[in-house]
């Protein structure tokens, strides 16, 4: 059953946590899900970025809640933005992948009246995790199928990774009062739904993987070996 899964508030390492168990446990199956909050800020940083480019990057506050996703790109800062997840198997080049989706976001956004253009800038340095030794902000580099406002501010961008033939999308939309706006959760939704012509059924999630996801959170995403591994 494909799912748009409702999933209570968490911190930034389980919600990474979260990503990575829903992954292996329903690799075969379509997963969407908003990020719930816990309140304070939070960031993310690609998988390959070097954490000593990341500390001198962030500031404290946010510094202090950050870690490393399971997928690439860039430092992503978790203040305001609508962050959600995708899990879907998919035989496209990641290219592809994110030319399809993130052009389904945009005409969702275009139905709910939001304008907004799909990036042609074709990826060079940006796709690096150093960038002239310091860490790439996601969204201060937009890159080729970003998605960006009528001024070419970068609102929209992914990262993903392969586990297998299943694909995990981590996506940020930084628009002011994205995180709250049902319309925008909605353009996702429809993007979503067209891009991987799929039904989601709205569901919770059920506790035991809910504390599988606390349990490798723990284990994993809030150790300094994991933070610092490069």
């Amino acid at each position: 059953m494909n799912l748009l899964l409702n999933t209570p508030a968490l911190n930034v390492y389980e919600h990474m946590a979260l990503d990575e168990t829903l992954v292996k446990l329903r690799p075969g199956e379509v997963t969407l899900r908003f990020f719930h909050w816990l309140p304070g800020c939070a960031a993310t940083y690609g998988y390959a970025q070097f954490y000593s480019e990341v500390r001198r990057a962030l500031s404290a506050p946010f510094l202090e809640n950050a870690t490393r996703r399971p997928t690439g790109g860039g430092i992503v800062l978790h203040e305001n933005d609508l962050t959600f997840s995708l899990i879907f198997q998919y035989p496209g080049r990641p290219m592809e992948i994110y030319q399809k989706l993130h052009g389904a976001i945009l005409r969702g956004l275009t139905c709910q009246g939001r304008t907004a253009r799909l990036s042609r800038q074709a990826p060079k340095e940006s796709y690096r995790p150093s960038l002239g030794n310091r860490a790439s902000a996601c969204f201060q580099n937009p890159v080729e199928n970003d998605l960006l406002s009528e001024n070419g501010q970068k609102i929209l961008g992914g990262a993903l990774r392969r586990f297998g033939d299943t694909v995990l999308y981590q996506g940020s939309l930084q628009c002011p009062g994205a995180r709250t706006s049902a319309q925008y959760k909605k353009a996702v939704i429809d993007g979503v739904r067209s891009f991987l012509a799929a039904d989601l059924t709205p569901r919770g999630i059920a506790p035991q993987v809910l504390q599988d996801a606390r349990g490798l959170a723990q284990a994993l995403y809030q150790t300094k070996e994991w933070k610092e591994k490069f």
